[in-house]
């Protein structure tokens, strides 16, 4: 059964209403429950093959949130905003990686590994003979957007500020999260939490191309 969770008119007011935030109230938290969808969000993000080549590290510590912010070129929303999210690629997926996936499919599917040994063929495949040139971090990492994209739409709707962040030094990043000892490495920021009455940028237009110089149909 297939049912409409928001209206049309109110999914397109959310998403007008979303705005890349430049100052957050460190004084305003999200709710747990609300941050479980969040969360949810994220591990739901659609994948090629579904392999999630990734990892979201939530930065909870204000310590650790502090030794970032200068590697953040100087953006306060790293310590103000409520919950920090640093997505990151698992580097260098090989085929151990499929076979730990695959093994998962068939205790979800609650289907024999064995039976799985064709779909595994096939991404092993893939990743060895690709039928294009293909660095599989930079796969990853295109991976890894779909994952904000789906984040920063689900906090739109309800409610939560978000900020992408590439503005960054991945490698200071990556070196004081120890991202490099557990083989991922940091792609995006996206801070997460409530706008500043102080931030003006919420009250800026906000500026798109027209809708027909952007979506053309081909019928």
């Amino acid at each position: 059964m297939i049912t409409t969770v928001s209206a049309p008119e109110t999914v397109l007011e959310q998403l007008k209403w979303r705005y890349a935030t430049k100052k957050f109230d460190a004084d305003k938290k999200i709710p747990s429950d609300v941050w479980k969808v969040l969360e949810q969000s994220m591990v739901l993000a659609p994948s090629s093959f579904g392999l999630q080549p990734w990892k979201f590290f939530v930065v909870n510590n204000p310590g650790i949130r502090q030794q970032l912010l200068p590697h953040s070129w100087g953006q306060a929303q790293v310590v103000d905003a409520s919950h920090l999210v640093v997505f990151a690629i698992k580097k260098d997926i090989d085929a151990e990686y499929v076979d730990r996936y695959v093994a998962r499919m068939a205790e979800v599917q609650q289907v024999p590994v064995e039976n799985l040994a064709k779909f595994a063929g096939v991404v092993k495949g893939f990743m060895e003979k690709p039928p294009y040139p293909l660095d599989l971090n930079e796969w990853s990492t295109r991976q890894v957007y779909i994952a904000l994209g789906q984040f920063m739409t689900t906090a739109a709707l309800l409610g939560i500020d978000t900020c992408p962040m590439e503005g960054f030094v991945p490698s200071k990043y990556d070196e004081v999260l120890g991202l490099p000892e557990q083989g991922y490495a940091a792609v995006v920021v996206c801070p997460a939490g409530y706008r500043s009455a102080e931030d003006k940028s919420a009250e800026r237009p906000k500026i798109r191309f027209e809708t027909q110089d952007v979506v053309q149909y081909i019928d």
